[in-house]
Formats: structure tokens, C-alpha cells, sequence
């Protein structure tokens, strides 16, 4: 007797569920080892862009869209969740008010995340632009931060309250171009393959470029036919 999915699924679907997998071991490696989830983190999101590049190039199956967003939920909203909550208790301790304070927070982010990504999957899954800050964007920003050495919860937990905010709000987001997700995807690995001061030098490099979009992209990122 062979699996349910066997037959059903494409390429593109195995790469979306083993993205959810990482969204797992970044959970688990955030109560150890916060650069690794990170790096997991942001591991996710290559393995997410990679999986629309398969699917446009050799088709995908119905379920795509579903798995998408549930491997969205994993990767992008509770794993970088648990990450800040992770680095708050690694820099304040467990101090019950401040931990607690900056959990409730990161539900927000969570809620906000699986809110955005209900939304994208029955109302912007086949178009070229999206309301709201993408989750993958959101959590690259977190992770790229922490990379980066920005580990101070008085700069992660102001973010986390930004970012929960900015994923349900009705500004549009244009789809990145492939050139530019090409881009991305080079300095994320760098950032995730690279140690030491090089590793942080790429890890602000993407902070840098997702904060510029975050930003500006829905004003003035081109919008190529």
C-alpha cells in the first residue's frame, strides 16, 4: 500500500514539504543554538523561492498552494517566533514579565502570520503582487538580524510588534523579479554558509536589502513586464 501523496505530488511539492521540516529543526535549534535556527530559517526561505521556480518551470500539483502556506506557517511564523523568545531568554533570563511579555508578542507575530497567509492563499496566490509584508520576508528580516549581531531584545521585540502589524496590513507588495530574487537567494547563502565576520558582513548585506524593501518596494520597486 503506497502513500496518499505518491502520484499526486511534483518536484516542487517535496521541496515545500521539506521547508516545513526545516520550519521544525529551526524550532528545536532556537532553544540551543539561535544562529543555527536562524540560518535554518533562512535555509526555509531559499528552499520556498526554489519551490515556486520548480513549479512555474514544470507545473505543480492542486495541493500546492495549501502546502505552501502550511509550510509557510511553520518556517516563517513559529520558528522565528520562537527564535526571538529564545534570544530574550538567553539576554533577560526568565524574568517572568519581560519573557511572557515578549511570548504574548511573538503570538501575535504567529496569528498575524497564518492570518496573512489564509489571505494570500484564497486571494493573492495567482497574482504577481500581494497585501501585506510577506511572512518569508518577515522572518528573513528577523533572522538576518540576528546573524547580523542584532540580538538586543529592545531591538527584536519593537520588530516583532512592527512585522505582526505590517503582514496584515492592505499595502501591496510586487512580487520580486527573478533577477532580484537571484540576488537574494546568493546573499543568504553566503550568509548562511559564511562564519565569523564574513558570515555577519552577508547577514547585514540581506538585513540591508530586506529592510529596503520592506520599505520601499511597494512604492518604488519597478515593475518589469
Amino acid at each position: 500500500m503506497k502513500p496518499r501523496f505518491v502520484g499526486r505530488f511534483g518536484l516542487a511539492d517535496y521541496v515545500t514539504v521539506s521547508n516545513a521540516a526545516l520550519g521544525f529543526l529551526a524550532t528545536v535549534a532556537a532553544a540551543i543554538d539561535p544562529t543555527l535556527a536562524a540560518r535554518l530559517i533562512l535555509l526555509g526561505a531559499i528552499a520556498d523561492g526554489l519551490d515556486g521556480v520548480i513549479a512555474r518551470q514544470f507545473g505543480g500539483s492542486e495541493a500546492g498552494p495549501y502546502l505552501d502556506s502550511l509550510a509557510d506557517v511553520a518556517s516563517f511564523s513559529v520558528a522565528p517566533a520562537f527564535l526571538v523568545v529564545s534570544v530574550v531568554r538567553e539576554t533577560w533570563g526568565f524574568d517572568p514579565l519581560r519573557l511572557w511579555g515578549s511570548a504574548v508578542l511573538c503570538a501575535l507575530f504567529v496569528g498575524m502570520g497564518v492570518t496573512r497567509l489564509g489571505l494570500y492563499t484564497a486571494y493573492d496566490s495567482k497574482s504577481d503582487s500581494t497585501e501585506g509584508v510577506p511572512t518569508t520576508l518577515a522572518a528573513t528580516i528577523l533572522s538576518a538580524g540576528v546573524l547580523a549581531g542584532f540580538t538586543e531584545p529592545i531591538f527584536l521585540v519593537p520588530l516583532v510588534g512592527i512585522l505582526s502589524v505590517m503582514m496584515v496590513v492592505t499595502v501591496n507588495y510586487p512580487d520580486l523579479h527573478w533577477q532580484d530574487a537571484l540576488v537574494m537567494g546568493a546573499v543568504q547563502a553566503l550568509a548562511i554558509l559564511l562564519s565569523g565576520y564574513a558570515g555577519e558582513v552577508f547577514a547585514f548585506g540581506l538585513l540591508f536589502l530586506a529592510l529596503g524593501y520592506l520599505f520601499l518596494g511597494p512604492r518604488f520597486y519597478w515593475r518589469g513586464t
